[in-house]
């Protein structure tokens, strides 16, 4: 019977050692602090690791996250300047600092916080109107960071970062800010296709002056060019003109040509005068009744010449004179008593030239009503 109730004690006694040193030591996780109250009343704060309490003195509360937490809020409505009713839902960042002050000074910190920043959301909020809330988001959140961050020093707690996560204004406002948003942009596209329909008009414009221009100064040096080639062109056909008048001149010198070859070169020069439909008007000189009668007499003296060969009794012409031939036109084609190629051209050697028996000593070229003479005569067409 003893040994029973021996058993029995010692068993027991194991059991309340056990619970002893299971309410005596207290494992707190990394990132986590534990408070610790004796007798009802603040007694310490447990850090991460292994910690040891005096079991049934010391009560250890509920754990607290020292981690920085989010905590995101259901849309709250608030009035605007411009009495416009808006939902902005809220993200709060925040961290505990002091687990004593957060346990201690407030019941439930993170309800408070979200109080708070509903009461200073509409505090902020209702300073500005509907345009200026949807555009100062980065000021909202500046203040309500600053406000929140002094009214939840004394709890423990750091707020580090207050965010809008969304603005919903009315349905009706939605609908009204679309149109004037479409209208706002339809306004810009007629005004950007304006100024490009501007801009090509413009630059088309701009395209066809300077092409315009350019064809214009093309034109001018083309025009400029085209007179340069002429006048070289006109230069050169004048020194060519000069040299072969210049190279027959001296041809017709150094073969010093008689009367009867000049007038029969002339009567050949006749019917290229008439050439041409448009001549209507011939003029003939003077003298064409003389020059025939000296090609007349040519021929015949030289028929003559072939009949009965003349007796050359002295020095003068080799076509004298036939009987029965006429002494005027005789002088005429041959020049007198000798040949003209004997003298100048013209020279009063063998007799007087026609047309110049007025003229005394004149030459040949310079016969006043042979040269500057002429007698017009009226063709028919």
């Amino acid at each position: 019977m003893s040994t029973l109730v021996t058993i029995i004690l010692l068993i027991v006694f194991v059991v309340l050692v056990a619970l002893v040193v299971w309410r005596s030591v207290r494992i707190v996780p990394q990132a986590k602090a534990g408070i610790v109250e004796r007798f009802g009343r603040y007694h310490r704060t447990l850090n991460a690791g292994l910690n040891m309490v005096v079991p049934f003195i010391d009560r250890l509360l509920p754990l607290i996250d020292l981690r920085e937490q989010v905590v995101s809020f259901p849309p709250q409505p608030v009035i605007t300047k411009d009495n416009l009713v808006v939902a902005i839902d809220t993200v709060i960042y925040f961290q505990v600092t002091n687990p004593k002050a957060a346990s201690f000074e407030i019941a439930n910190y993170v309800t408070a916080v979200e109080q708070l920043t509903v009461t200073t959301l509409r505090n902020v909020v209702g300073g500005m109107d509907l345009e200026t809330t949807l555009t100062s988001r980065d000021q909202i959140n500046h203040e309500l960071s600053r406000e929140l961050d002094e009214a939840t020093g004394k709890w423990g707690l750091r707020v580090s970062r207050v965010e809008l996560k969304a603005i919903e204004p009315p349905s009706t406002i939605q609908d009204s800010m679309e149109k004037q948003m479409r209208a706002e942009r339809d306004k810009r596209a007629a005004i950007l296709s304006a100024e490009g329909s501007k801009q090509s008009a413009i630059l088309t414009a701009e395209g066809e002056r300077q092409a315009a221009v350019l064809k214009a100064r093309g034109e001018a040096e083309a025009a400029v060019l085209r007179a340069e080639g002429d006048a070289r062109a006109q230069a050169v056909r004048a020194g060519g003109q000069a040299q072969a008048i210049t190279t027959v001149f001296k041809a017709i010198h150094d073969g010093n040509p008689d009367q009867r070859l000049l007038a029969y070169q002339y009567l050949q020069m006749l019917p290229q005068i008439a050439q041409g439909d448009a001549n209507k008007v011939w003029i003939v000189p003077s003298e064409i009744s003389r020059a025939l009668e000296g090609i007349g007499g040519f021929f015949g003296a030289a028929s003559g010449r072939f009949a009965d060969p003349p007796v050359n009794s002295g020095p003068g012409p080799e076509l004298d004179a036939p009987v029965g031939r006429h002494a005027g036109l005789e002088g005429w084609l041959t020049g007198g008593s000798g040949p003209v190629h004997d003298g100048a051209v013209g020279d009063r050697e063998g007799g007087p030239v026609p047309g110049a028996a007025d003229a005394g000593a004149a030459p040949f070229n310079n016969d006043p009503p042979l040269m500057e003479g002429p007698t017009e005569m009226r063709a028919p067409v």
